[in-house]
């Protein structure tokens, strides 16, 4: 049997559209890839489930009723290379209280019919807000909702904006699922009506609080077809955006949004080049199994993102994905990079770029970028200096080692960006020093002559900011993130016409997080764990049976409140599912 991930993904869908197995064939082809999904979706004969959720702590909130805003509703069926659906935003005048310390983004979802997952951005003010999957419809229907506290974003929120919803579909005879997308701004005031809400993550005498005087969009200029992301097709495409901040800034945060589509929406499976050539393989997405995107300054490498493998609802098989959705694909997260120490090089009036890149990349990824920028409300100038600038390329090591279809690809990377300058503002001269320490592993095993794969990769992604206080102290943030991922596709000729199917996915994303503030020691620790499981068997080209499964254990331990969920699912039907309060350890 010729090389191919598909048969382990698409299951009898294959069986059902008489399509035989090929080289050509491939996981990472989109056109067919998501075809055979619809099929599969067509011929289902399980009961529908009505929604999909994607489990996630809840949003801790104050003992106050929301003033909530309705502001969009758009059915998104003909949208693709058309403009984002608009509306016009104001900020909340009506509410008793105009003092709010959590304001959340409510998303309500639905769609009937047959369809493939979608990815769609929410902007205000081309500041992106939100990046989210669509769950895929049923025929008789779905609907799904997403909450999102962005309560980050308040100084954006409280001014004149416009409102922009990117989801590109299509429809047509066989696709014929509608996305309806509502959406409502939730403004919950303050317990204490007239506290000042100016919460403060560090030392009261730095300035730094939770909330940053200006964020500025480092996207694409309205008005455009498409969304507001940049789109790197290739490992040379590199896409930027020019901008200025106020001469009275103190500190800086870039935070980057990355989706990955197409050719490279499943790169941790990508084989090597000269293995694709070896066995002269057609329509096989390669250039291996690590991405990086790159963040730069003027030129100057001042970040990098190795992201989550994020699963989109269609990914592998839907079936994985009902009704309990991949971790990340309702609300895919974003990575913050300290650019504090870079202001003396970006505090001179003038314009500066941003641009972005990506190591290794096929067609194609979507980025962009929010610069969060604090002001000193006391000056109307700040200075500052780049001191140190610490950042060699990674370095990544492959190894390969086949004869014919079967082989072993292992891949090695790790990188260390560190940066340290200084501010000097109404809050005196504040040094920061900001270290990415970034470890990455792969390991691709081909056996059966193609018909065993499996995939093995940790990311172990660390930030660690450090700002040294002119009253000698210091105030730290730092997080350690771990991505594990398995996979494991098998196809089994089991003799008399009777093919088997085997798909298994453990899926993780791990952090811990510590701050230390004059207000004392802030951690959290999330420990997010997901597996799914697929058997298919058919007889020719006619499905005999399938089974499904899909678990999660979910646990959240945090200084302010603790939240736990176990749940599993089987043919789409949850039977178990526990949540509570409870405290894993001591924080």
């Amino acid at each position: 049997m010729a090389l191919s991930l598909l048969p382990f993904l698409l299951l009898s869908s294959l069986f059902l559209l008489n399509q035989p197995l090929s080289t050509t064939a491939n996981i990472h082809r989109a056109t067919n890839f998501r075809s055979e999904l619809i099929s599969e979706r067509k011929t289902s004969t399980n009961p529908p489930l009505t929604t999909k959720f994607e489990v996630t702590k809840p949003i801790k909130l104050p003992k106050t009723k929301p003033c909530s805003y309705f502001l969009l509703q758009h059915d998104f069926g003909f949208t693709y290379g058309q403009p984002p659906a608009f509306a016009n935003y104001t900020p909340p005048s009506n509410c008793p209280s105009q003092n709010f310390t959590t304001i959340v983004l409510e998303l309500k979802g639905k769609s009937k019919g047959i369809q493939y997952d979608r990815i769609f951005g929410v902007w205000l003010g081309g500041v992106e807000l939100l990046r989210s999957c669509t769950a895929e419809p049923t025929p008789t229907g779905i609907d799904w909702t997403i909450k999102k506290d962005i309560t980050r974003y308040y100084s954006l929120l409280m001014t004149n904006q416009t409102l922009a919803v990117y989801l590109g579909n299509s429809v047509d005879s066989s696709r014929t699922g509608v996305y309806d997308l509502s959406l409502t701004f939730h403004f919950y005031p303050a317990e204490v009506p007239h506290k000042s809400y100016e919460p403060k993550l560090g030392n009261s005498v730095s300035g730094y609080s939770s909330v940053a005087d200006l964020i500025l969009p480092i996207s694409r200029n309205l008005p455009l077809n498409d969304g507001l992301w940049f789109q790197i097709q290739n490992s040379i495409d590199k896409q930027s955006k020019m901008f200025n901040i106020p001469q009275n800034a103190y500190r800086a945060v870039l935070e980057v949004y990355v989706s990955f589509h197409e050719s490279d929406e499943f790169w941790y499976t990508n084989f090597p080049n000269e293995y694709i050539a070896a066995n002269n393989l057609t329509n096989t997405p390669g250039n291996g199994a690590f991405r990086e995107v790159v963040v730069s300054l003027d030129g100057m490498t001042v970040g990098a993102v190795w992201p989550f493998t994020v699963i989109y609802t269609g990914g592998f098989s839907p079936l994985l994905w009902s009704p309990i959705t991949g971790i990340g694909s309702f609300n895919l997260p974003s990575y913050d990079i300290e650019i504090t120490p870079f202001l003396g090089k970006i505090l001179d009036g003038k314009s500066h770029e941003f641009a972005f890149s990506v190591t290794n990349a096929l067609n194609v990824w979507y980025i962009d970028a929010n610069l969060h920028v604090w002001l000193d409300k006391k000056s109307v100038k700040t200075e500052g200096q780049l001191l140190r600038l610490n950042s060699l390329p990674p370095v990544v090591t492959p190894e390969s080692n086949f004869t014919d279809l079967n082989g072993k690809f292992l891949i090695s990377a790790s990188r260390s960006i560190s940066s340290t300058g200084w501010v000097r503002s109404s809050h005196g001269k504040i040094t920061t020093n900001s270290i990415q320490s970034l470890n990455y592993s792969n390991i691709i095993v081909v056996g059966s002559d193609g018909d065993l794969t499996t995939v093995n990769q940790i990311i172990n992604f660390n930030d660690s900011v450090y700002a040294m206080l002119p009253s000698s102290s210091t105030y730290s943030i730092r997080s350690f993130k771990r991505f594990p991922l398995s996979l494991y596709f098998r196809y089994v000729d089991q003799g008399n016409g009777f093919n088997s199917f085997v798909t298994n996915i453990t899926l993780g994303f791990n952090e811990e997080k510590v701050k230390d503030a004059d207000i004392g020691v802030l951690a959290s620790s999330l420990k997010n764990l997901q597996d799914g499981h697929v058997v298919s068997v058919a007889k020719g080209n006619l499905q005999v049976s399938r089974l499904w499964s899909t678990k999660q254990a979910y646990q959240y331990d945090g200084t302010e409140f603790c939240y736990f969920r176990n749940v599993t699912s089987t043919n789409d039907t949850i039977l178990y599912d526990k949540e509570g309060n409870t405290c894993s350890k001591k924080i």
